[in-house]
């Protein structure tokens, strides 16, 4: 996952025009429409060969964060008089100047966050609650209100215009390298939230990711009905990530594996339904029974403390601290900010391409061919059928011995990654310039990528690496994040304006995890020898893509349901999370399945800790498999980076000087089409 300190910011970025009153009322700007008229009608008299749009847009969208604290109408005439500049060598010196002071602000900002949030994220030993509570500070909460306070973010949005996503999308056809990055300073400052607000979101989130990085079942510790343990005895999964990739991890294991499987799956509804025992979370202590639901100590059976719908309270919290952003936002709600502001895509067209994907006639097919090759009917549990992949007929613990061998520690797998980006097909050069600008660390949750905010920092990879060396769930997520941090650093030291550092959203970097993550075992040396390989790749996709588009409706759905029902119980919240997870499923699931009134999709941790995340996952199966698709014949290497150095473009900008063509699924579904006849 990806994971950078200045995410927020764009989301905060896309808020504007009111600011609270010290009576605590919400405030307007005071411009009036006639010193606005005036202010725009002196500049193009002042400057007759200076863009008379963008001194328009410039004084209008400057008038708009104007507030009285600022000064009068007329310091405002007189503020634009003096800072407008009409010279396009002296903006352009301007601009330089402005991006080395923002780059400088962000890193060092980053930088505080990272050291702040280390002991938080990196396996340190015991959290002590003073690292949590400068975990949860931010220190660059107060940034944007002094940049206004100190009227430098008057002097770029009066020279810098913002242009809608709707503009950016019709005047980008046109547009030069530097007219997009003029475009993206324009984009730094539409809002003016209160430090207070974004203050208490950073604690909220962090509080959040607490509770997720800690969140373990005691696999060994698990009992069948029967009282046998199934796991090994020092087994620890963290949710949800490590219990479906240990879900995963069973399917050539046969019976066995699907006693483990059916196993995982009922401490997942335990966790849903928020019946689990609070007693066993991130505790060794006590042996758990999920069939029954019976709990014991020392060997005697004691009484079940269900988890107080901890879990939906940290969702709710989330909300309220968001929801708090709304009062200064035209893009109205976190969702609207999330999708329209950070990725630029409505929520309504992302929903509706979910939705024609969920009901593919495909899905049905690739249904019924996995069930053929399990030999049973599907279980809820496969929609993370691993079937599909090279490992999926490699036992875990004969690819852990050797992920165990190549990497005991971080700093082993760290000294190595110049190696895995030459197998990849870098030149060695190349390779280490990357390389050595990340760092690897061992994470206390399930993983991340951490990206620098300025040159001359690195990015870090993180993931779970046990006592006896990096196992090889720990190996495929450090893989995943590699991609992240190889896109981290293209995007940041080889894109010509920093303005345009990073990629059009989140999306666009989980495709490039997706495509390094689905070439581990090609880095071990132990590539499929299956000449369906294509085919197979091409069905585990969409399956993927399946399982993600349904959560990710589900995450949309329940956002919705919040802002329908904003002083919810976190009861009342479960309850509505567990029904509408249902009802997806039965829309979209059951026709495939067989199998009515399942919660499953519920159980992703991205849900509590990252509000709406998990479209990005979704849009990146769809873009990896456009990438992929472009670069079959072409150099793996030369391609992503030439890709990546586009920097942040809007998403079909970025796709179409990508690959050629704008973000679309029916390439993926007809691929599966044509993958499926190789099976019948």
């Amino acid at each position: 996952m990806r994971r950078i300190f200045f995410l927020l910011i764009t989301v905060i970025m896309m808020t504007n025009c009111t600011q609270p009153a010290t009576d605590g009322a919400i405030q307007k700007s005071v411009v009036s429409a006639d010193a606005i008229e005036s202010t725009i009608k002196a500049l193009i008299e002042k400057h007759p060969d200076a863009d008379a749009e963008r001194i328009s847009r410039g004084v209008k969208h400057t008038a708009s964060l104007w507030w009285p604290a600022d000064g009068t109408n007329d310091d405002f005439i007189e503020y634009c008089k003096k800072h407008f500049i009409p010279n396009e060598k002296e903006r352009e010196a301007f601009f330089n100047s402005v991006s080395t002071h923002i780059e400088t602000l962000y890193g060092h900002f980053n930088q505080i966050a990272l050291g702040l949030q280390r002991p938080i994220h990196v396996d340190m030993g015991e959290i002590l609650p003073i690292d949590a509570a400068f975990g949860a500070y931010s220190a660059g909460a107060h940034l944007q209100n002094d940049l206004f306070d100190n009227k430098i973010a008057f002097y770029i949005t009066l020279n810098f215009p913002y242009y809608s996503l709707d503009e950016k999308e019709e005047l980008g056809k046109s547009w030069d390298r530097r007219d997009w990055a003029y475009a993206r300073l324009g984009d730094l400052f539409t809002s003016r939230t209160p430090a207070s607000i974004i203050q208490n979101y950073s604690r909220v989130s962090t509080d959040s990711e607490m509770y997720i990085s800690q969140y373990n079942i005691q696999a060994g510790k698990l009992l069948t009905d029967e009282n046998r343990t199934i796991f090994p005895e020092d087994m620890v999964l963290l949710s949800h990530w490590n219990l479906r990739d240990e879900l995963k991890a069973n399917y050539p294991l046969g019976e066995s594996g699907l006693e483990k499987q059916m196993m995982i799956y009922e401490v997942m509804k335990h966790i849903i339904r928020q019946t689990i025992p609070e007693q066993v979370i991130n505790n060794p202590e006590y042996k758990w029974a999920p069939y029954s639901n019976t709990l014991y100590q020392n060997g005697e059976e004691i009484e079940v403390t269900p988890e107080p719908d901890t879990r939906y309270q940290q969702i709710i919290n989330n909300f309220q601290a968001l929801k708090a952003m709304d009062a200064y936002s035209p893009l109205d709600t976190y969702i609207r900010r999330n999708f329209e502001g950070s990725m630029e895509i409505a929520q309504p067209e992302v929903e509706e391409l979910f939705i024609e994907f969920l009901s593919s006639d495909v899905l049905k097919e690739i249904g019924h061919l996995i069930s053929e090759r399990l030999g049973r009917p599907l279980q809820p549990f496969d929609i993370w059928y691993d079937g599909f992949k090279a490992r999926g007929a490699i036992g875990e613990d004969e690819l852990s011995a050797v992920t165990r061998r190549l990497y005991p520690d971080a700093e082993a797998f760290e000294n190595d990654m110049t190696n895995l980006l030459v197998k990849l097909g870098y030149q060695r050069e190349r390779a280490n310039y990357i390389a050595e600008k990340i760092t690897v660390d061992a994470a206390r949750g399930s993983g991340h990528a951490w990206g620098a905010a300025m040159r001359g920092q690195n990015s870090y990879l993180r993931t779970r690496i046990p006592a006896d060396g990096m196992d090889y769930k720990g190996y495929n997520i450090a893989m995943h994040e590699l991609g992240h941090n190889v896109e981290q650093t293209i995007s940041l030291y080889d894109v010509d304006y920093y303005m345009l550092n990073g990629v059009p959203n989140t999306a666009f970097t989980e495709a490039l995890a997706f495509m390094y993550q689905k070439r581990d075992l090609d880095l071990l040396g132990m590539p499929s020898t299956d000449p369906r390989e294509e085919a197979l790749q091409t069905l585990d996709l969409i399956w993927a893509s399946y399982e993600i588009m349904g959560v990710s409706l589900l995450d949309m759905r329940v956002w919705k349901w919040l802002y329908e029902n904003p002083t919810a119980t976190a009861t009342q919240l479960k309850e509505a999370v567990i029904t509408l997870a249902t009802d997806i499923w039965n829309n979209f699931y059951a026709p495939v399945y067989g199998i009515n009134d399942q919660p499953i999709l519920a159980i992703y941790s991205h849900m509590i800790s990252y509000p709406l995340y998990l479209s990005a996952y979704a849009y990146g199966n769809i873009i990896e498999f456009q990438l992929e698709e472009y670069i079959q014949n072409r150099s793996f290497a030369d391609e992503t980076d030439r890709m990546f150095m586009l920097g942040r473009l809007t998403p079909n900008h970025w796709m179409r000087q990508a690959v050629g063509a704008d973000i679309d699924i029916q390439p993926m579904l007809n691929a599966g089409r044509e993958a499926l006849r190789l099976f019948n």
